[in-house]
């Protein structure tokens, strides 16, 4: 009934009715409001301090790990000719290695043949058998389907695949020919092949054994088979040690070290292999450590803090300003930090020149960081890893803060419910509403239609009591 203005009154039922309205909307609306936006703004805050919390958790799960500590750092005088890791396992020490061999593999270009595009050079049935040394051998059928040069070369491939071999064909001057690759590097590995060709077969087609090779070339025969590299092994000196490897991935020759070969040393020029302590990656994992958790105070006090924005206006509020959750949080970890443990040289970050600023971060001396890893690197795996170490303690703390069910988790359910709370409560407002809207307008309805009869009646009595005798006669008068 909304736009209805009263007949009989001449009252504007809908405006009083829809200011009626607004007004017992009004404060509850606003309540709700207030609510959602401080409760939707506090899942927010919760929210990034759980997740400043778990990157916390993460750089302190890298720190407890006694495997850091024991890393080590490997350098080559000259990378562009020897590559070098290093394990744990790895002995601090400097080494000067020379490469007199690369490691190898076989390559051959079997006998070539007369091969057309319209004439293609076809074979007789039977058999080749590829032996690479002694690392085995494979063989290959040769019939109807596949007695051409290209039948051949992907019967080989698809048959070598396990072996390391492939074959593509070249042509050059004297014909086309079959080239067989190993991917097998080291002295006796090279290719050969074995032909058995098939008694029955006959006709005019090319008998195997021209593919034949038996590792010695017939240079005498320009169209005799080529060897184009021969597998041959690794050939270095450590400090003038002789060593040899069938790979260029040399391992074992200094323990705990892989030597990556790439190209020879110039004669009597040997580089230098150096291995140590992997300080930088230690420094670089502390590094972490105090970054995520200056990431975490950086958020707690962006939460917890009150701005003062100017006279007569109210300050800024974070979303966790007086919150119990994130005070014990903060003292909680904050007592971790300066206890002291053990009686070494090494007992609390301070040791390390490490201490905490005014606004609560931590900054990290790097002079005496450098100087403590110098002289004492030996004692910081007691100060951050183990069951009794800086990391663990830590990690300990903030585990009923961050864990399924945890204290997080279980705030944010509780506003999560509070939200739901308000949308119902939205909708039993705007029920209210409408309730109470329908019940205005039927009463002023039902109002403005009494005063619409009484006029009515009025008027009528008003000209009935005018035509009455005496009522003409004073007129007269």
């Amino acid at each position: 009934m909304a736009g209805v203005t009263g007949i009989g009154s001449g009252i504007d039922i809908d405006s009083i009715v829809k200011s009626m309205v607004a007004a017992e909307r009004a404060p509850k609306e606003t309540q709700l409001a207030n609510l959602e936006k401080k409760t939707t703004t506090q899942i927010t805050a919760v929210g990034a301090l759980k997740s400043a919390i778990s990157d916390f958790q993460t750089a302190l799960g890298a720190l407890n790990k006694p495997e850091l500590f024991q890393a080590r750092s490997a350098t080559s005088s000259k990378p562009d000719l020897v590559g070098i890791t290093a394990s744990t396992k790895a002995g601090a020490g400097s080494y000067q290695v020379e490469v007199k061999e690369l490691a190898t593999s076989s390559k051959v270009a079997l006998a070539a043949v007369t091969n057309t595009t319209e004439a293609p050079a076809r074979f007789g049935s039977g058999s080749l058998e590829i032996k690479l040394g002694k690392e085995g051998s494979f063989s290959v059928t040769v019939d109807e389907s596949n007695n051409t040069l290209a039948g051949i070369r992907d019967a080989i491939n698809k048959q070598g695949a396990e072996k390391g071999v492939t074959a593509t064909i070249v042509t050059d001057d004297e014909g086309a020919r079959l080239v067989l690759s190993s991917s097998k590097t080291g002295a006796d590995k090279d290719i050969t092949v074995v032909s058995t060709p098939n008694p029955e077969s006959g006709g005019d087609y090319e008998s195997l054994d021209i593919l034949e090779f038996n590792g010695a070339e017939n240079k005498a025969d320009p169209k005799g088979a080529r060897i184009l590299a021969q597998a041959r092994s690794a050939v270095i000196t450590v400090d003038g040690l002789m060593v040899t490897s069938e790979t260029n991935k040399v391992e074992g020759a200094i323990e705990g070290v892989t030597l990556d070969l790439k190209a020879k040393t110039a004669a009597n020029e040997p580089l230098t292999i150096s291995v140590a302590e992997d300080k930088a990656g230690v420094k670089k994992q502390i590094q972490s450590f105090v970054d995520s958790y200056n990431k975490l105070i950086g958020v707690i006090n962006a939460q917890t803090k009150v701005t003062s924005v100017g006279d007569g206006k109210a300050p800024v509020t974070g979303a966790l300003v007086g919150d119990a959750t994130a005070r014990t949080l903060l003292g909680t970890i904050r007592s971790e930090l300066t206890n002291v443990q053990g009686d070494g040289a090494l007992r609390a970050l301070a040791d390390l020149g490490i201490t905490t600023q005014k606004d609560g971060t931590l900054k990290i001396d790097d002079a005496k960081l450098s100087k403590v890893m110098d002289s004492n690197f030996t004692e910081l795996p007691a100060l951050f890893t183990g069951e009794n170490g800086l990391a663990t303690r830590l990690d300990e703390k903030l585990k009923p803060y961050t864990e399924t069910g945890g204290i997080l988790e279980q705030r944010n359910k509780v506003m999560t419910e509070t939200i739901s709370s308000i949308d119902k409560q939205k909708e039993d407002l705007n029920r209210r509403i409408t309730s109470l809207q329908d019940r205005l307008f039927k009463q002023f309805n039902a109002m403005d239609l009494l005063v619409g009869q009484l006029a009515n009646t009025s008027s009528s009595l008003i000209a009935s009591l005018e035509n009455l005798p005496w009522a003409a006669n004073n007129s007269k008068k």
